[in-house]
């Protein structure tokens, strides 16, 4: 699929397909994998761990695809060297050996790809091991059973070596097992919703890791009454989570973590893998089969076949400080489906589409409510903000927009001064006068109701603004009712587009772009706003190398209380907006009006 462009004639749409796939995947890392060796480099760039550390990731994560090929019993022309590396890597006496962790080490995290082919091929996998070298291994891995770790995801790491463990015959600790559980019930939210970890935030950690980990331990461990409880979470987190993916196979990206790419989608490969009665094999089939062919129009590999580092092409700018040439490998967990056989109903099922969904979907416990336009072609999510607390690369930027796009992604910070290095897209930016921009970071308040987000933020100790974000149809309104104690400038932002020449009205700012339409409009009762086009240096769109074009609104307001109100709307089609939804404010009622049609919204604030 994904190792050259040449093989973007490979059409996944079988077995076949998508074994041939990950093979030209695997045999670009072989090119870069000397023989007798413990790692291999992929690149020059660093991480905040150790160069040795992040060459051993790189081989690890190649892992999570070669181990579930492993177990289905088909060729696997790579495993020797991978068998080799392990050994070495794991042996104190070796020149390659992986070495003694610390607290919070990255190689801890690496750990889980090893429980999981320990918990898959159990003694087709020993058997490959002398005795000693399995002493080694299990040794070496042991490290994770007491280790400091970030209270996160990074339970499911010692859980899963632990699984391995138990499934391949050496000794485990049931104990550690049941405490990492429990410290993991302590951030469940309620309806299949976790946080990654106490304050964290809900984003593609809660798919990729909470449920893909559970759901592998539901069906391998044994342990049928915490496998009920992992079934029946994931099962009301999968009805929810159908609404991140559009029907061309893209689903929103949102939040960290972004170069991992086709794990957007693992835990349906985690579905699959599990057999949990959700949605039909072919539906399951479908979503994830359209989103690797996604990928596979995406230039996202280098001349060697190697994944980048970035989101739809390669973009150092928007990646986190714990990335490492070998980090993207992470998108491999997808192809845990290849553990199952040609016969599995999965493969022998049709590939069908999404299922009906409905316009609108709430989804309370992450403070988002998603939008599906043009049959789901192009998937909107509202949301409120979440503060990342570790502040990790351009987290404003992946975590607390208004809203985020299937189709037009985000654009990323490229500068704290003048707007057009700000990031404007789907935010309102305030400046104090010295164009330096501030928009909503962390909220005093949330509210999700079944019509609105309500957030209330502060861009300044005396600047106080309640945002309700408001699906109507294919648009959003955003209502800002902001209470200031300054005399600031404002600029706010629709979707981003590549760049392009913007058409301006009396109240709106309207670009027709190649790769779709994006439009804002003014609705603000009082104040009038600026229509205008912000463009942006390239590489500040995750989605797009190029330059992107932002509609935008810009003024003034004053010290006091004012109201700034927009309708936002955006398509992959150049579409041509004649009926813009009206607003109505009247003491603390809104109504909000299609003309010409009976759609018509009100509701109290």
């Amino acid at each position: 699929m994904l190792a050259a462009n040449k093989e973007k004639s490979n059409p996944l749409s079988s077995r076949r397909d998508v074994v041939a796939a990950l093979n030209a995947m695997l045999g670009a890392l072989d090119k870069q994998f000397p023989q007798e060796s413990s790692r291999f480099s992929l690149g020059d760039t660093g991480a905040h761990y150790a160069t040795d550390i992040a060459q051993m990731e790189g081989l690890s994560r190649a892992l999570w695809g070669l181990f579930p090929l492993m177990a289905s019993g088909d060729a696997a022309p790579f495993s020797d060297k991978y068998i080799t590396a392990i050994t070495l890597g794991t042996d104190p006496q070796s020149a390659g050996y992986w070495g003694e962790t610390a607290p919070y080490d990255q190689r801890l995290v690496e750990m889980a790809a090893y429980g999981l082919g320990l918990s898959l091929l159990q003694d087709k996998l020993t058997a490959r091991f002398s005795e000693r070298e399995l002493q080694n291994l299990h040794t070496w891995l042991n490290q994770i059973t007491d280790a400091q770790m970030p209270d996160s995801n990074w339970n499911y790491f010692a859980i899963m070596v632990q699984l391995g463990f138990k499934r391949a015959g050496m000794p485990f600790d049931q104990s550690a097992i049941d405490r990492r559980f429990a410290m993991m019930d302590e951030y469940y939210l309620g309806d299949g919703w976790y946080s990654d970890g106490p304050g964290r935030p809900k984003d593609y950690y809660i798919s990729m890791a909470f449920h893909f980990y559970g759901l592998i331990y539901a069906t391998l461990s044994g342990d049928d009454e915490r496998a009920a409880v992992l079934r029946e979470r994931a099962r009301l987190f999968a009805d929810d989570f159908i609404y991140m993916s559009a029907a061309d196979g893209a689903s929103i990206p949102f939040g960290r973590s972004l170069t991992y790419r086709f794990a957007m989608v693992a835990f349906w490969s985690a579905v699959a893998f599990s057999g949990l009665d959700v949605f039909t094999p072919g539906i399951v089939k479908g979503v994830i089969l359209r989103h690797l062919r996604w990928w596979q129009q995406q230039p996202i590999l280098d001349r060697d076949g190697i994944l980048t580092l970035g989101f739809a092409y390669p973009n150092l700018v928007m990646c986190e400080d714990y990335n490492s040439p070998g980090s993207p490998y992470w998108a491999l967990k997808t192809y845990l489906i290849l553990a199952l056989p040609e016969s599995h109903p999965f493969w022998q099922a049709d590939e069908q589409p999404l299922p009906e969904r409905a316009e609108k979907h709430v989804i309370p416990h992450a403070q988002q409510i998603l939008i599906h336009a043009e049959h789901s072609q192009h998937v909107t999510m509202l949301t409120a903000g979440q503060l990342e607390l570790n502040n990790f690369v351009n987290t404003d930027a992946k975590y607390t927009k208004f809203a985020y796009s299937s189709r037009f992604g985000f654009t990323i910070e490229r500068g704290r001064y003048g707007i057009k290095h700000a990031a404007c897209d789907s935010m309102l930016l305030l400046a104090d006068g010295d164009n330096y921009f501030r928009g909503r970071r962390d909220c005093a308040e949330v509210r999700v109701d079944e019509n609105f987000i309500f957030s209330r933020w502060s861009p300044w100790h005396d600047v106080h603004i309640d945002t309700w974000l408001v699906p109507f149809g294919e648009w959003h309104l955003r209502l800002h009712h902001i209470d200031s104690a300054r005399t600031l400038q404002t600029v706010e932002g629709g979707f981003a587009v590549m760049k392009t020449e913007h058409r301006l009205q009396e109240n709106g700012c309207f670009l027709q772009a190649e790769n779709g339409s994006s439009v804002i409009v003014d609705l603000s009762p009082a104040i009038v706003r600026v229509p205008d086009g912000v463009v942006t240096p390239p590489n500040s769109s995750i989605m797009f190398a190029q330059c992107a074009s932002i509609p935008v609104l810009a003024t003034e307001i004053p010290v006091g209380k004012s109201w700034l109100c927009c309708a936002v709307t955006a398509s992959g089609e150049q579409k041509h907006y004649a009926v813009i939804p009206q607003l109505h404010i009247n003491s603390n009622q809104v109504v909000i009006h299609e003309p010409g049609s009976e759609r018509q919204l009100a509701f109290f604030i």
